[in-house]
């Protein structure tokens, strides 16, 4: 059987910036809300008007092309993955294919998927490659979100962040991609939903209509509504289990994984799991304050950052565990 890496990860951050202090200005009684200040952001990143999903991902593959000196030619397959699509139909992946040059032999999916969405895309890239049919593939997350919440959403809007990642994923002749765990609660679907506007419900007669929930947040059913606490409960009873699963499957303990990336969710949660499992603060990674919750491009942002700050080194093995809207949840571990 042939096996695979994560080989290159290179993410593109739109321009725009917004910071506390300007939320704050929106939202004055947030300066004292002890429970927003725990989520661990200082400003996130929000996508331009005038771009979609496709855009800033195809601005980070072109990113890793120039970083670090990938020929499109080499690349066989690309998957995309987002929640924002250009077109009903043709998939995305198609319209990216033709942008970054890539091959007519290369092929091209998209599939949507949030918070797991990076975690899911590496453990496809490496069903693909272990088939030996493929070699390289490319792997592009995209989180538009920002756009999808209602301005008037206070605890959303302290959370998220737009962001996009490309990763080359490789054949390897050792195993570096090891065995993943997943898993899916149908039943949570409504936990992080935008409930109109696609084929189940098409936009209302009303969609604007606002929403308040006792919490004091505002939403309505053409935006993403996120129940925080519903996140919060699933995540502390799933995850642990997932973390053990994932050692269990692959025949290690906790302490044979050099280092933990989680997706960064927001770092109340984290912190909350990361004691609960008892994993030692050196061996747990942090990358949200300036991004905010990428979504599905948070874990690979990690990855990249902890890498380039020296606590990600060649050789380690690395536990990624990403779970959100679904309910999904999946987690596998990468060696350097």
């Amino acid at each position: 059987m042939t096996h695979s890496f994560v080989n290159k990860i290179s993410y593109y951050l739109p321009k725009d910036k917004l910071t506390n202090d300007e939320l704050t200005s929106i939202f004055p009684e947030s300066i004292n809300d002890k429970g927003l200040h725990k989520i661990g952001v200082k400003e996130r990143r929000i996508i331009s008007k005038n771009d979609l999903a496709s855009d800033i991902g195809i601005q980070a593959a072109l990113n890793l092309y120039k970083e670090h000196e990938i020929s499109p030619e080499n690349i066989d397959f690309l998957i995309f993955c987002a929640q924002e699509f250009d077109y009903y139909t043709p998939t995305t992946a198609c319209v990216i294919h033709k942008k970054i040059g890539l091959k007519k032999s290369a092929g091209a999916i998209d599939y949507n998927l949030g918070c797991s969405g990076f975690v899911y895309g590496v453990s496809i890239a490496n069903g693909l490659i272990s088939t030996g049919v493929v070699k390289n593939v490319l792997l592009i997350t995209a989180s538009t979100l920002t756009r999808q919440l209602h301005p008037k959403d206070k605890a959303s809007r302290f959370i998220f962040g737009d962001a996009a990642t490309a990763t080359l994923i490789s054949s390897s002749k050792s195993e570096k991609i090891h065995q993943s765990c997943f898993g899916t609660d149908g039943e949570g679907y409504e936990v992080i939903i935008k409930k109109d506007g696609g084929a189940r419900n098409p936009l209302s007669k009303n969609p604007s209509k606002e929403i308040l929930d006792i919490y004091g947040n505002i939403s309505s059913s053409e935006h993403l509504k996120m129940d925080g606490t519903g996140i919060l409960l699933f995540a502390l009873k799933r995850v642990p289990i997932l973390v053990s699963d994932t050692l269990i499957k692959n025949k290690l303990q906790l302490e044979d994984i050099d280092l933990f990336i989680f997706h960064q969710a927001n770092a109340f949660l984290l912190e909350t799991l990361r004691k609960k499992m008892c994993i030692s603060e050196d061996k747990f990674y942090f990358y949200l304050e300036n991004i905010g919750n990428t979504v599905s491009c948070s874990i690979p942002i990690a990855l990249k950052e902890a890498h380039k700050e020296g606590k990600a080194q060649k050789g380690d093995k690395i536990m990624l565990v990403a779970f959100g809207v679904g309910l999904s949840w999946g987690a596998t571990i990468i060696t350097l």
